[in-house]
Parts: C-alpha cells; structure tokens; sequence
C-alpha cells in the first residue's frame, strides 16, 4: 500500500508505479500533483483502490485503466481531467465505486459502465458531461447511489431506471433533461432522496412516487410540470421536504398532505395553484423549516387550524388572492420570516413582535389592511378580527379616537411640563450622571419570556462580588432573584453606547452591541444557543439577562484544574450541540447569523452538561447580497480568528466555522489556541499540523480511554481540521460539520457495510465513507490507531443521511 494523502507534494505521477506488481492501494488524495494518470499504472494489476482525487491532474483518463480487474475503488474528483470517460473502465469488473465528480470531462456516459455488477456508487457531478441517459441504466441493479447533477445531459429519463432495486440516493439536478418521469421509478422503493430539479421535465408527476415508504427528500423544482399534486403523496410518512416550486401544477392543494406527519419544509411557490389553504396543513406539527405558497393564485381566508405551526420559521403566502384577517398568525411566536404582500387581506394587525417589526414591504398590496406600522394598526386578541364593521361602529370609533387625542394632548403637555421641571432641578446634581447604573435615569425594561422578577431585583445583584466573568462586549453577574430563580445578567462596556452620542439608528445598528445583541437573540431559538430573557436599559446602562449556567464555559472545564478531567462522551456532546447551534444561526436563520467571537469561553455548559452558544456582543446580520462584507470593526478573539480576516478583514459564516475548528482542537488537545506549553510559540492549529495530526497531539488525560473512542477522538480531529484550512472556500459549512461529527456516533452500520463490500471485513472503516464523513479513519495496517488521520474537503461522496439533512458545499440555493 502506497498512502500520501494530505501533503504538499507536487510534481507528477511518476511512471514507475506501474512497475509495482504487487500493489494493492494507491493512495494521493489531497495534494498538488499535476501531470496526467500515467498509462503504465495499468501494469499493476492487483490493484485494489486508486484515489487520486483533489489535485491538479489534467489530460485524458487513460484507456489502459480498464485493464485493472481487480480495481474496486477508483477516485479522482477534485482535479482538472478532461476528455471522454473511457469505455474500457467497464472492464473493471470488480469496481465498487466510481467518483470522477468536479473536472471537466464531456462525452456521454458509456453504457458498459451500467452493466458493472458491483457498482455501488457513481458520481460525476459537475462536469460537462452531455449525451443522453442510456437504457442499460437499468442493469445495475447493486446500485446505492447515483450523482449526475449539474451537467449538459438530454432526453429523457430511461423507464428501465426501474431496475434500480436499491438505490436511495438520485441526483439528475441541473441537466437539460426533458419529458416525463417514468411510472417505473416507483420500483426504487429503497429511495430516500430524489432531486430532478433544474432540468424541463414535464408531464404530471407519476403516482408511482406515492409508493417510496422511504423517501425523505423530494426535489422537482424549476421543472415544467403540469397537471394537479397527486393526493397520493399524503402516504410518504417519512418525506421530510418536498419542493415543487416554479412549475405549473394547477388544481388545489391536496387535503391529504396533512397526513405527511415528518415534513419539515413544504415548497408550492411560483405554479397555478388554486382554491384555499388546506385546514389540514395544521395538522403538520413538524413543519418547522418553511412553508411557502407564494406566486399562486389561491384564495378564500387563513385556516385558524395554521395557528398550530408553532414550530415554523418561514411562512411566505405572497402574491395570491387571500383574503380575511390575520388573527390565526398571532399565534406562531417562532417566526422569524413573513410575507403576506400582494394579497386581499383586511382588518388589524396582530399585536406581537414579529408584526411590529416586519417591513412594509412584507405587507404591501393588501388594501384593506391597516398596515402603516402604527399602533393603531395593532389590535388586542378580541379585537383581531378586522376592521369595524357598520357606520355607527364607524362614528362611534372616531367619537372615541377624538376623545383619545384630547386625552392624549393635555397628557403629552403635562409630562412635558413635568419633564422641564426634572431637568432643571437635575442640573443642580452633576454626579447623578456619573453613577455607573444611571439610578437618576428611569428603566425601560422588555421581557422576551415571562419573568417573575423586576429591575430592582437584578439591581441589586450588580455587585463586584457577583462578577462571573468578562467577554468583549461586557462584564456578565450571577444574579439571585427573590423567588430563588437564579440569572446571568450582562452589563454592557459603557464605550459600546453611542445613543447620546448623536448617531441616528442605523448608524448605530452595527456599533451598538446592545442593539446587536437585542436584535439577534430575540429572533432566535434553538437548544443550544443561551435563552435570553430579556433587556433593560436607562440613559447610561444596558443589560441583557440569560438563563444561568451552572457549570461555567467549555473554557473553564478545560483549562481550569478541578481535579476531575472531562470525559470524551461529555466533550463531544457539547461539540456536538455547539455545531448544532452554530448550523441552526448560519443556516435557519432568515437572514443568515454569523456569530464571530466562537471561542471555549462562549459555548456554556449547562447543569446536565448540555452546551449553548453566548455572547453575541459582535454578532452580525448577514443579507442576502452581502454575505463576505468587510468590518473595520476587529471580531473575534486572540487565537480563534479565521486568517482571512487578518488581511481582507471578511465576515463570513466560514469565519466561524474556522474559530470552531480550533475550538473542537482545543477541546481534543487540552491546549489553548496560544499555550505556553507548546514548542517556538506555535498556534494549536499549526502544532497539530506540524504533528501530522497524530494521536500524541490528543490530551494526555484521554488517552487512556478504550480504542474505539480513540478512534472517535482521531475522526473529531480530522473534522477540525477541515474546519481549519486556510481556504475559506475549503471548510466545510457548520451543517455538514455537525452532520460528520453525528455520523461519529451513529453512522458506524452503513460504514461497516460498505466496508464488507469492499475489504470483506466488517472491522474496517470504508474509503468512500471515510471520504464522505470527512475523515481517513485507520487502515489495515499493524497500527490502526496511531496513524495519522486527515480530513477531505469539498467532498463530492458525504454520506447519504448528512445529504438529506443538511445542505453541503455542492448543494443548490434555495430551501434544501
């Protein structure tokens, strides 16, 4: 076995390799080699695994490689080969998986490749490969995953894919496929995920897809689909999205999708649906991602049954004929994005946070309804239900509004009066404006929870001797309300106020870290991320109040000497729960939510040890458009920040994901990101490097734990490390982190099951699995730990489950 994975080399393959008889794996993944794939290679026929895979490899794939019979694994994505794929790799009678993802190959895909009997995986996702799906499709039937997407391949697709016995993952996406689908692809009933989007199919959908029990992901959008939804889909109990999105599906929104008890986001925008919104589509208490039905023509009220949803983050009901008020919205406190605009909706507003700060333009084109963001535009629960509905119920409210204003007016000239007064008898007391808390200064206090306790209370508690620790925004108090419940409240640096200093609002947006964290923790919520409670503030001071962690930050369990080290099945869930979080802000959040100070002193552990993301104190709203802006701002903190940002000074979500690279490094190692104890000053993430990412790297205080941990603790650092790379367009996103880190614990099954097909031996980690979790986990060598173990990045081959849930390098815009 030759091994040479993730290295700097350069240069070409040299050519006597092939002169190597005996050689079973050859391995270069992950380097600079340049120069083309030696044809001489085909004289080492024991060939088992040939990964050339992300280099700079040009020129043609050899014909001669289809001498290799005993080939099972052969990668070479990643790289810059061009030219036809040669039909001799059918030849290759024992090959197991195929990879030629992201070259630029063209061509058809030859036909023979299909009659492979062992073919597990093929994947050649965005190339330029063209031609036409060949009926010999259907031959294949060991066939586990197919990835074609995002090529020129025409006509239609072949009703022999019905073949495909057990395939669960498809991919055909953005090709030039047109026609039907076939009625057959109802015999794939082992399919989990189907993406035809971005080609000009059309034709109904075939009922036959109503038969896939499994089927968890359904992508069919920017098609020309016609014809009604099939009622039929109501069956898949497991479809966890389905997006129809810009087609031409007509008829009404079938009933029977409330049946569809696991769907988390539901796509209808941009066809010609017609009729209502189903009262059944609140039956699906799981629908939380979206639900957009934008861009039809549907009509009649909202449901009252929608106010179920109360799980949901994106609603968009926009360009349709809706009418009616909008009480059955009051209820859906997880919004976090609303468009009702371009509809007939009249009456009130609901009086809740999100109708308060939605813009106009999320409202605009619905001319019976008091949208002009006033209060008065806001009603009460008993008065939700429109506007007044006869002349006297008319008179009689502007009778009353008249009497409100006079009431108002005498009002507004006492407090002013009132106010004059204040001021001038204040200007007799200077040091009244020095007082830190501002106690001269009234409170305004919001809660975003329902709290048992008043401003005093938490006044009290701001003492030097309740300190618990200081971040870059502000000085945080442990503090004991009245009623026992215990509380973290955050003073904000006087030096982050500018709201005397003379700066209009959104000016101040960015600067004010109060605003910051206000706006951004109030429209969040999700497990791992500290509950905030709500805010109060006065002319001098601003607080911000959390739930109390008991245990501290990740930072003190690490590095602060209690006697008792951290377990490995306790650091790796809270690096679990971090990523969650962090995956939750960066891409369930409307706009996206990039934290920028990720560090161990900001990731809270709770009293079961369950781990929350803090201190959103330079957290920034990231607009569609203005993803990579830069700051003059520094973010961040000494150690964690990305190196991007030291000479472009970008904000992006990879910035976080680098910051939490070396925080999971931290939490393997046991060293800070800067420690004295390691040799000539170097970073953890360049010692790591320097060490090969050996086991010596791991805290001394785990290595004592069994070998399978170990090897978790090997695969969680090769995860950092791709977490860690110096290109930002190389780490993988926090979804596809979180996805790999789960897989860790839970994915070893379809790992061992490849493997069997592979190496005939379950105790083994497989190649491609390996690749697709991001890890080189240990081969079968003497030293199955010790080895060491790095990360493939841009992976072209992510396991199955990580595919359907989360949303990788290669994926689409869009709702996925």
């Amino acid at each position: 076995m030759i091994d040479l994975s993730l290295n700097s080399l350069s240069g070409t393959i040299p050519i006597s390799i092939g002169g190597l008889f005996q050689l079973e794996e050859f391995m270069i993944s992950d380097n600079n080699v340049s120069g083309s794939i030696p044809s001489d290679l085909s004289n080492a026929t024991n060939l088992l695994q040939l990964q050339l895979d992300t280099n700079q490899i040009s020129g043609l794939i050899p014909p001669e490689l289809g001498m290799l019979s005993k080939l099972t694994v052969f990668f070479a994505w990643q790289n810059q080969l061009e030219g036809s794929i040669p039909s001799s790799l059918a030849s290759c009678s024992s090959l197991q998986a195929l990879d030629l993802s992201h070259n630029s190959l063209t061509g058809s895909i030859p036909p023979g490749l299909f009659q492979l009997q062992n073919l597990t995986k093929l994947l050649m996702i965005s190339n330029d490969i063209s031609g036409t799906l060949p009926p010999e499709i259907g031959s294949c039937s060991s066939l586990v995953r197919l990835r074609l997407g995002n090529n020129r391949i025409a006509g239609t697709i072949p009703k022999e894919i019905g073949g495909l016995g057990i395939l669960n993952f498809l991919d055909l996406s953005s090709n030039r496929l047109s026609g039907p689908v076939p009625d057959e692809i109802g015999s794939c009933t082992e399919l989990q995920m189907i993406d035809l989007s971005n080609n000009i199919l059309q034709g109904p959908l075939p009922f036959s897809l109503s038969s896939l029990t499994g089927l968890q992901v359904l992508d069919v959008s920017a098609n020309q689909f016609t014809g009604q939804i099939p009622a039929s889909f109501g069956r898949l109990t497991s479809l966890n999205k389905l997006m129809l999105s810009r087609n031409s599906f007509s008829g009404s929104i079938p009933l029977s999708l409330g049946l569809s008890s696991s769907l988390q986001l539901l796509d209808l925008s941009s066809n010609g649906l017609t009729g209502g919104i189903p009262m059944e589509l609140g039956q699906i208490e799981t629908l939380e991602i979206a639900l957009n039905l934008s861009c039809n023509r549907l009509t009649g009220p909202i449901p009252p049954q929608i106010s179920s949803l109360t799980m949901l983050s994106i609603l968009d009901l926009s360009h349709n004929k809706l009418e009616g008020h909008l009480s059955p919205l009051a209820e859906l406190d997880n919004l976090v994005s609303l468009n009702i605009s371009y509809n007939a909706f009249t009456g009130y507003l609901p009086d809740n946070k999100l109708f308060r700060q939605l813009s106009p333009t999320d409202l605009v084109g619905n001319q019976g309804l008091c949208s002009s963001i006033r209060d008065s535009c806001f009603l009460k629960d008993a008065d939700r239900t429109g506007l007044p509905r006869n002349e006297n119920d008319i008179r009689q409210s502007r009778k009353l509004k008249l009497a409100l204003a006079l009431l108002i007016t005498l009002t507004v000239a006492m407090v002013i009066m009132g106010a004059i007064a204040i001021m001038r008898a204040r200007r007799t007391i200077r040091d009244d404006d020095d007082s830190e808390l501002g106690d001269s200064w009234p409170w305004q206090f919001t809660p975003f929870q329902k709290l048992n306790f008043s401003v005093d209370q938490v006044l009290r508690c701001l003492v030097d001797t309740n300190v618990i620790g200081k971040g870059c925004s502000g000085v945080v108090y442990r503090a004991d309300m009245d009623n026992g419940e215990v509380i973290a409240v955050k003073k904000l640096w006087p030096n982050t106020m500018a709201a005397s200093n003379g700066c209009n609002d959104e000016k101040c947006s960015v600067r004010d870290s109060f605003s910051t964290e206000v706006k951004t923790l109030g429209s969040i919520r999700h497990k791992n991320i500290v509950r905030f409670l709500g805010c109060c503030w006065n002319r001098n001071t601003r607080l911000l109040m959390y739930d109390y962690m008991p245990n501290g930050s990740l930072g003190s369990l690490l590095h602060e000497k209690t006697g008792n080290a951290l377990e490995w099945e306790l650091r790796y869930q809270i690096l679990l729960g971090a990523a969650q979080g962090l995956a939750y802000l960066h891409h369930d959040c409307v706009p996206p939510i990039v934290h920028r100070d990720i560090k161990a002193n900001n990731i809270l552990v709770g009293l079961e040890f369950e781990p929350y993301i803090a201190d959103f104190g330079l957290a920034k709203l990231v607009d569609d458009g203005d993803v990579a802006r830069s700051s003059n701002t520094v973010a961040g903190s000494y150690g964690y920040i990305a190196p991007e940002y030291g000479y472009m000074m970008k904000i992006t979500e990879k910035s976080d994901v680098y910051s939490y690279g070396v925080v999971v490094l931290e939490v393997l190692t046991g060293k800070q990101p800067i420690d004295p104890t390691i040799p000539d000053g170097l970073h953890v993430v360049d010692w790591v490097r320097q060490k090969r990412g050996g086991i010596e790297v791991l805290d001394p205080s785990l290595l004592s734990r069994p070998a399978s941990e170990t090897e978790e603790m090997m695969q969680a650092l090769g995860i950092a490390l791709l977490c860690v790379n110096s290109s930002p367009d190389e780490r993988p996103n926090m979804k596809d982190v979180a996805a790999m880190l789960k897989e860790i614990k839970h994915e070893r099954e379809e790992y061992a099951k490849v493997d069997v097909l592979l190496k005939g031996s379950p105790a083994t980690d497989n190649q491609e699995n390996k690749k697709s979790s991001g890890v080189v986990p240990a081969t079968s060598s003497s030293k199955p730990v010790t080895q060491s173990l790095y990360p493939k990045s841009k992976n072209s081959s992510f396991s199955v489950s990580s595919l359907l849930y989360s949303s990788s390098s290669n994926s689409k815009t869009g709702f996925k």
